[in-house]
Formats: C-alpha cells, structure tokens, sequence
C-alpha cells in the first residue's frame, strides 16, 4: 500500500507566519486508478511523482556490470563434465545440479524470489508496482550438449538475471512482474527430448505421460535422474508444471544468433521474426552381418550401408525441397557390434529436418519414410524403427514485441536486423503460453555447439540493455 502525505502551509501577512491544520490526505494507488484523473493529476503535482505510471528513466542510465556478467558466465561454465574451453552440462547430472544452484544464487542475490517446479524449471520473479498482474518473462537455459561452449543459453540466463539487476540500478519500476525463468534441458542430450522443460510449461499432456517410461541410454529412468537431482520428490505426474495459455503477457530471449548474420554485417541486434519448425527422427535398419572376410559382397545385407544409403537420402530431400529454408541432419549413426572386422548387423540413426514451412518440412520427412522403406527392398536390410520423436510447428514472434524490441534498439542508437531463427529454442513452446520475440546478438563466426563459440562484452552488454529496455516497456503495459 502506497500512502501520500501532502502538507501545505500559507503565509498570512509579510510580518508573521502561521501554520495552519495540516491536511493529511492517505490515498492507496489502487484508489488512484478508479479516481477521478484530476485528482491524480494534482497528487501528483504535490509529491512530485508519478502515481499512476511506473517510474520512468533515461536510456543512459542503463549501466551493464559487463565483466561482472563476464566473470558469471566464466564461473558458470567451470561446472562441467569435459575440461575447458569445453563445456559438457546435461540435465540432473551432478555439474547440472550445481549450475542450478548457481543460477538461484545470482537470482537470489539480484533480489529476486526463487522457486522451482517439478521437473527444475526456475523462476526468479520481481513484483511489479501492480503484482496481480500477469507477468512478463524471460530466460533462456543452462544445459549444455557435450564438448560444447559456454554462451548458448547461458547469455539469456544470466544476460536477463542482470538485465534485472540494470533496471534495479536505474530506479526503475515495473508495473508488471518480471520473471527470470531457466528452462530444464532445452538440449536433447540425455532423453532426447529437446525443450523438455518448455513442453511441459506449454501443456504437452503427451510428453507428461511418456516421461513416466522414458529412460536413457544407460536405462535409467527419468523419473529415477529427477529425483536424484532433488525434484519430482513425490509425483509422478508430470500436469502440475503445465501452466495456462496467459499465465504471461510477454517473453522475450535473449540468445546467441548460433550463425554468422549478425558478425558478417556488422550488425548489433537480431530481432527474430520466426522460429523454424523443427521435426526430430529416430531410424533403426537390421540386417544379417557377419564376417567382414568371409562373407562375399553379393551375399551381405549390411546394415550400415543401408544408414549411409539414407543418409544422403536426407541431403537429397532437403535440396530438393527448393527451399534455402530447408535443412536436414544425420546427426547420430551408430552401428553394431562396431568392429572394424564386422559387417553391420544393426543401425541407428537420429535425424533433425526444419523449415519455417510446416508442410514443406512434413513433406520431406515423408519422403524420408519413403527411402527408407524402398532401401529395405534393395538391400534386404528390415526396417525396425522408423519413429517421429517430434513434428513440433513453427513460432511466429509477437508484433507488438517486435516493435517494443525495434523501439529499444533505435533509443540505444543500436543497428539492427530481422531475421528468422533455424534453431529452435524455448521461445519456441512459450508462444503456445504468450506473445513471444526473441534479441540475437552477433556470435564468433557463428559458431556454437563447439568450444570455440564465443560473444564479446561490446555484444553482450548490447544485447543485455536492449533486453532490459524491452523489458521496462513490455512491463509498463
């Protein structure tokens, strides 16, 4: 509650002054809001401040601590289970367990409340002048593939913790809450679900029940990893996470472009327009094997020439989609028993396709199907499995948070470009909960997903203002 006191004193005569009753008028905001605007109007001439609207600032009095952020982010990465300059952080894993808990710390020390939910997402939330509010979120995550770098994710973890931490240093005020939130394993690493905690966020009754079988590659169950890392203490029923369709007004990311856009044209800021639409496959081929010298060529139905068949299958299809936008990956192709004096007898593959067009992706994925069944015929080989894992549909960024993250780049005299992501990203669920926009800053030869990934201070500390203007705008609302 927000009281006014207004005193007023008169002068009576040149020679002698005389303090009349003091009027003491006690006012709450929410009483302001339902008033009549000219009383507002002259409350605020009294006390100097603004009622009714959060408090304002100057765009200069946006101050990034970039080697504090710089330090983090360094810090951050030391919990790792491959030596640097490699990071190797997957979900519930023990270096996984302490990068959380350092995550909370820096929310907790940026004065935020922390809270987590059943599967580890973490919230760090900011009452705003108005906390019944919806808020507006942010975030990113913190999981890392292995022998991979230290900014993807991370930027929009602890890029939005401090982003937080500039508008607390500037005087400014939300209306709304602001919300930090860092997304349980948005890499596919460990159960090959990629955005895992997103999909849960958005209502994925789907992937809720299936998480209650889904095991790893070492068969431990998820169920078993959560509760060893301290969550989904006494439930097995992943709903209570799914949150409703408005629970946000907005979420914006802040994120490493992942490719070389923004570096080559010297470019400060990537305003994401779309997020392509990824489709994830799973393939198994068996055949007979054997002895790699004892069984003649006519009379082998070898497995791994039926994977590498298909393969470039999946290149083929992509280029023939007629699409730039089109793209295909054999990521994983594992054989057995690998021997190098062994003919396959078994093949796996996993396979990502995208594309901002839904159908033009889901026409290429059919056609993969398609070869995949006529290379059985031609190699003798079975086909075993052929599984879509996923065939999620493509984002497309908020108009009005576009234009509040076009606003905040031209009052930072900051360059900028729209542009699509082909990397999704939680973003890309948190549409299905809320507006949503995404803030790419430029990453070293586009790399990532490798060691060598690396984004200036110059590049963060950008990215980290033009996030909290945003922010201070999407939360004035």
């Amino acid at each position: 509650m927000v009281w006014l006191l207004i005193v007023t004193t008169f002068n009576t005569s040149k020679m002698l002054q005389s303090l009349l009753p003091l009027l003491l008028l006690t006012l709450s905001v929410h009483s302001l809001q339902h008033a009549d605007p000219s009383l507002a109007a002259t409350m605020e001439q009294f006390s100097g401040y603004s009622i009714l609207q959060p408090h304002s600032f100057q765009t200069t009095s946006l101050s990034v601590d970039a080697l504090a952020l710089q330090n983090q982010i360094d810090e951050l990465a030391a919990f790792s289970d491959s030596p640097s300059p490699s990071v190797t952080r997957v979900l519930y894993t023990h270096n996984d367990v302490l990068g959380r808990r350092y995550v909370k710390t820096q929310m907790e020390l940026a004065g935020l409340s922390v809270r987590e939910d059943a599967v580890g997402n973490i919230f760090g939330r900011w009452d705003g002048l108005e906390p019944e509010l919806t808020a507006v979120a942010t975030g990113s995550h913190i999981d890392a593939i292995p022998y991979s770098g230290k900014y993807d994710g991370v930027v929009g973890v602890l890029g939005a913790i401090e982003a937080i931490r500039v508008l607390k240093r500037s005087g400014f005020k939300p209306k709304r809450p602001l919300e930090v939130i860092s997304f349980t394993s948005e890499e596919p690493t460990r159960f090959g679900i990629g955005c895992l905690g997103s999909r849960l966020l958005a209502g994925s009754e789907d992937l809720a029940n299936s998480l209650k079988t889904t095991t790893d590659i070492q068969n431990i169950s998820f169920l078993d990893a959560a509760r060893s890392a301290g969550y989904a203490k006494n439930e097995d029923d992943f709903s209570s996470v799914f949150l409703k369709k408005g629970t946000y007004s907005a979420f914006v990311e802040l994120h490493i472009e992942q490719g070389p856009i923004l570096e080559d044209e010297g470019i400060s800021i990537g305003i994401v327009t779309a997020i392509a639409a990824p489709a994830s496959l799973k393939v198994e081929f068996e055949g007979n094997g054997g002895h790699a010298g004892a069984v003649l060529m006519p009379n082998r139905n070898d497995a791994g020439l039926a994977a590498s068949e298909l393969a470039l299958a999946v290149e083929r299809h992509v280029l023939d989609s007629g699409s730039i936008d089109t793209v295909g990956t054999v990521g994983i192709l594992e054989l057995h028993p690998g021997a190098i004096n062994s003919i396959p007898s078994k093949s796996h593959l996993e396979i990502d396709t995208r594309d901002i067009d839904e159908e033009r992706r889901n026409k290429v994925v059919e056609k993969i199907h398609q070869s995949a069944i006529k290379i059985t015929k031609t190699r003798g080989v079975k086909l075993s499995d052929f599984h879509v894992i996923n065939q999620d549909p493509p984002a497309l960024s908020d108009e009005a948070v576009i234009k509040a993250v076009e606003t905040a780049t031209k009052e930072l005299n900051l360059t900028s470009k729209l542009m699509i992501s082909r990397a999704y990203h939680d973003s890309l669920f948190m549409a299905r909960l809320s507006p949503m926009g995404m803030i790419f800053i430029p990453c070293y030869k586009g790399y990532s997903h490798k060691p060598e990934e690396f984004a200036t201070i110059q590049d963060m500390s950008n990215g980290v203002k033009v996030l909290a203007l945003t922010l201070a705008k999407l939360s004035s609302q």
